[in-house]
């Protein structure tokens, strides 16, 4: 039991009341006491209560008001009425305002146990009810938001049933790739299995903590603040957007796309061309030939003008599609098994973060094919860029560093130096480079007593909840835990 609220006027007895619940055996979190309605029902409006006792004769407020008032209460606590004798038939009228138990004062501790025993497991019983109740709507919202529209007699059996579990204080929807960690399903619901990324639809007075908690980085998309079940489409709609832009444009989080950069005609012209069926068949057609610059040109291109959103994200989704679907069809005499899962991972773009990761997959796989095909790379003055690379990598970790940098710094195409560099190392550079730097910060977890932010910044990371994040997703546990158990080891 979480909540137990004691409602006597005189302090002796309201005092005796809270020692026999705190020696009665039944584990009560809270015990919270007052000595008049008035108060309570302050209590009441402020916070849930599981349990209320109650006097019947009070000041200011009397037990019987109070029922009253509490039954116009959106939730309310089970109520234990408390009166001598000669109260008897006040208690009755408290039965009737739905009062679950009865004690007669002097108040013995053995029928306080039983009391609270019986309201313990009814109220786990309810607690169960709920949650079997919110995962069942759970299933029915993921339902609702894969049909294009909402049947009228669906969405009324729906608020009949589940509306309460959702939609009490309004809510957002958010969508995004990453994973969202949350140990309070009535804040943040996580809807898997509805489109590409995650859904996650989000209590709207903890909106702001859930970004600044859940979303580094992450861009994410952000409906408006939506009430009711009659609107969950349209912020399904509203996150659905402002994630495919937040996507194509590498925001951390988008929620306004109402107002969109101006772009000069002549520009957006020009990067529609990158959309017509020439372009699309040339950046087919070069897979395989001698021409792998212009090959990587022709992506890179197209990349580029749909981040700086001279192509809208809905013609980029439909440009890709396309191409995937031609792909195995020109080349099927060349694609082995494991082209498939490339094939089948890039049709699914929002699984991806954002478009520069979508465009190092993408690209890495197109350029396996045309160097499958062509076989024209030359290994030995590739290996050897690699390894000054690797060198340049360990020397400089824990600065800012991004793949575009160490290219640069070996004068290799970017694209090209993505492919290689997974070739060469079997991993790709953002792996290679967390490796690194979550092994350094082990040691120094393990060897120095510096701060676990002095050590973010040591290995390279600004942000220290971001560090504490990567370090728990490779590690199992958190930079303290992990120093924790290091010490422990150390000295048995």
């Amino acid at each position: 039991m979480k909540s137990l609220l004691i409602v006597e006027d005189e302090k002796l007895i309201r005092q005796g009341i809270s020692t026999m619940v705190k020696r009665c055996g039944v584990p009560v979190e809270t015990i919270i006491e007052c000595s008049n309605g008035e108060q309570a029902l302050d209590v009441l409006k402020e916070q849930d209560i599981d349990v209320m006792f109650t006097d019947i004769r009070m000041p200011k407020m009397d037990g019987i008001r109070l029922v009253q008032e509490v039954n116009k209460l959106e939730k309310k606590p089970f109520v234990v009425a408390v009166s001598g004798y000669d109260d008897f038939s006040y208690a009755v009228e408290m039965l009737r305002n739905g009062v679950k138990e009865y004690i007669l004062k002097p108040v013995e501790r053995e029928k306080i146990a039983e009391v609270l025993a019986r309201l313990d497991a009814e109220l786990k019983q309810k607690e169960d009810r709920a949650h079997t109740e919110r995962q069942i709507g759970v299933q029915q919202l993921k339902l609702i938001l894969r049909q294009s529209e909402l049947p009228r007699e669906e969405l009324e059996l729906f608020k009949q049933k589940y509306e309460e579990h959702f939609f009490r204080n309004g809510f957002v929807i958010c969508m995004t790739a990453v994973e969202v960690e949350t140990e309070d399903p009535a804040i943040v619901t996580v809807l898997d299995d509805v489109c590409d990324g995650r859904v996650c639809l989000v209590d709207a007075q903890y909106r702001e903590p859930f970004v600044k908690n859940e979303l580094v980085d992450a861009a994410a998309g952000i409906s408006s603040v939506c009430h009711g079940m009659e609107e969950i489409r349209k912020a399904f709609l509203e996150a659905k957007e402002a994630r495919a832009r937040a996507f194509c444009i590498g925001a951390a989080v988008c929620s306004d796309v109402g107002t969109l950069p101006a772009v000069p005609e002549g520009l957006k012209k020009q990067a529609e061309k990158l959309l017509e069926q020439q372009a699309a068949m040339q950046r087919l057609q070069l897979i395989g030939t001698d021409k792998t610059d212009e090959l990587i040109a022709g992506w890179d291109r197209l990349f580029q003008e749909t981040e700086k959103e001279r192509i809208a994200p809905s013609d980029f989704f439909m440009t890709m599609q396309e191409f995937l679907q031609e792909l195995p069809k020109i080349y099927r005499n060349v694609l082995e098994d494991e082209d498939q899962a490339y094939l089948c991972r890039c049709e699914h773009i929002l699984e991806f973060d954002n478009l520069s990761e979508y465009k190092d997959y993408l690209l890495n796989w197109i350029l396996a094919i045309h160097h499958r095909i062509n076989q024209q790379t030359d290994s030995g003055k590739n290996q050897q860029k690699m390894k000054l690379a690797l060198d340049y990598i360990n020397q400089n970790y824990n600065s800012d560093l991004n793949m575009a940098v160490v290219s640069n710094y070996i004068s290799m195409n970017y694209s090209l130096f993505s492919y290689s560099f997974k070739q060469y190392t079997g991993s790709n550079f953002v792996n290679y480079l967390k490796d690194i730097r979550i092994r350094e910060a082990k040691r120094l977890l393990a060897d120095t007593d510096m701060k676990i932010i002095e050590i973010s910044r040591s290995v390279g990371y600004d942000n220290e909840k971001n560090f504490m994040k990567i370090f728990k997703s490779s590690c199992g546990v958190s930079p303290t835990e992990y120093r924790k158990n290091v010490t422990r080891e150390a000295h048995v």
